[in-house]
């Protein structure tokens, strides 16, 4: 149940201070989206980099290091992404109230967790790290590489954390422009500190490692500066409402439901990639390949799918359902023609792109065999992506949750059926099923979801 109205929100609706934002346009839409789009685009062209930075010492091992060594902290890291979405969408809900105050206070929230999460991942680096080699294993100086690689670069926790609440708060107040800032400026000084630290100073593996430290406090830094304005008053400060125990519940819970629908979309992807492994080195070749079609429609599809959580906070917290209807059908409109456009270029330039990304020819074969499943994930998963955004910025992260419990259940389901049946071919119908399953569960909640807004 929603709290009633607060003085200073019912003077915002009264005056009609909320009025000018309250127009939903496609230009408005695309203004939100289109720099996240440009932004996620920035994200390989980093990880190529570093790779190929390291490429040039002429051995194996720098490499593989690198690269596990990322993976393992980027998996820490991911676990707070929670962070980012309840930002969001409870910044979005106090803008549309009118509530500056509560914006303010949700910002410092962000940080004080961000910050906190960031110490904690530092003090316990050593049994993570042991139980990430356990996890996956390495030859030993891969290990040692990679773990002087993780023990410089695990330093900025802290700030890396906090830039989730600080993209959150932003993209909330639809500054994706400041957000694609933050991120082009982060990754340029990485990459620029990269060919520096490695090709000039030869400092190979710790060299990538500094370069990241770097980039990823200056770029917190950057991000507080963005958010300069929220500091010009005394709000954010105001101890009595950044640690008031109801809006920290709320917070909480919101996050540990957006964490659990996480984990279990994670768990979804890497049982898909295990299981895969089962058929053949080829297969599971072809299907990391064919993953990175994937990873590209997220890359676009996140831009919208902001866009919605945005205007949608913004649309539930001033209580204007018309409003949020229209945020939902004009970013979901758009969402759709990109996805549309997305799987034309799959299924016209498949082939080329599979050629690119891999040399073997067995594993080239492979990968086009099963190239007609990821041509239609753009149009199938649409629809689950836009409705995590609509639900994340109207803050029902309780649907969310239940939601993807029920497709996880699902797609194990299909998986069990289908495998044994139709082997790769019956796991990429497991996940196309799942995402229709995502989509369909979330979108028989959107009537209630309306009503509560209401």
């Amino acid at each position: 149940m929603k709290e009633p109205l607060r003085d200073s929100e019912v003077r915002a609706l009264e005056t009609g201070a909320l009025a000018p934002r309250d127009v939903v346009t496609h230009r408005r839409v695309l203004k939100i989206a289109l720099p996240i789009v440009i932004s996620n685009a920035t994200v390989p062209i980093l990880g190529a980099v570093d790779t190929g930075v390291v490429g040039q010492i002429g051995l194996a091992a720098p490499v593989g290091a690198v690269g596990l060594g990322a993976i393992i902290l980027s998996a820490f890291y991911w676990v707070f992404g929670f962070l980012r979405m309840g930002t969001t969408g409870l910044t979005a809900q106090a803008e549309g109230q009118g509530d500056t105050a509560e914006v303010a206070a949700l910002l410092t929230r962000g940080l004080l967790i961000g910050f906190g999460a960031g110490i904690a991942v530092v003090a316990v680096q050593i049994p993570l790290f042991w139980a990430a080699f356990l996890a996956a294993p390495a030859s030993a100086e891969v290990e040692e590489l990679a773990r002087a690689y993780m023990s410089i670069r695990i330093w900025s926790a802290p700030a890396a954390i906090s830039i989730y609440a600080i993209t959150g708060w932003l993209i909330a107040q639809e500054r994706t422009r400041a957000v694609l800032g933050l991120q082009l400026v982060m990754n340029g000084l990485n990459i620029g500190l990269d060919l520096w630290f490695v090709l000039g100073l030869n400092w190979g593996v710790e060299g990538v490692a500094l370069a990241t430290f770097i980039a990823e406090c200056s770029g917190a830094a950057l991000g507080l500066w963005f958010c300069r304005a929220a500091f010009r008053y005394p709000d954010w400060r105001n101890w009595a409402r950044v640690f008031d125990r109801l809006r920290w519940v709320q917070m909480v819970r919101l996050n540990s439901d957006i964490l659990i629908r996480s984990l279990l979309l994670e768990a979804m992807f890497v049982s898909f990639l295990f299981m895969g492994a089962g058929l053949g080195d080829v297969t599971l070749a072809a299907n990391q390949v064919l993953l990175h079609f994937l990873m590209i429609t997220s890359y676009g599809l996140d831009g919208f799918a902001f866009s919605a959580e945005a205007l949608v906070g913004r649309a539930t917290g001033a209580r204007q359902r018309d409003v949020l209807r229209r945020s939902a059908i004009l970013s979901s409109g758009w969402a759709f023609a990109l996805s549309a456009f997305v799987t034309l270029v799959f299924a016209l330039f498949g082939p080329q792109i599979i050629d690119l990304m891999v040399k073997a020819p067995d594993v080239q074969q492979a990968a086009r065999v099963y190239l007609p499943y990821v041509v239609a994930v753009p149009l199938v998963a649409c629809g689950a992506f836009m409705l995590d955004g609509i639900f994340i910025g109207a803050t029902r992260s309780r649907d969310m949750r239940n939601m993807m419990a029920i497709s996880f259940l699902i797609y194990v389901a299909s998986v069990f059926l289908l495998l044994p049946l139709l082997g790769n071919h019956g796991l990429w119908t497991a996940l196309l099923i799942a995402f229709v399953a995502r989509g369909v569960t979330l979108g028989l909640r959107y009537p209630a979801l309306e009503r509560a807004a209401a």
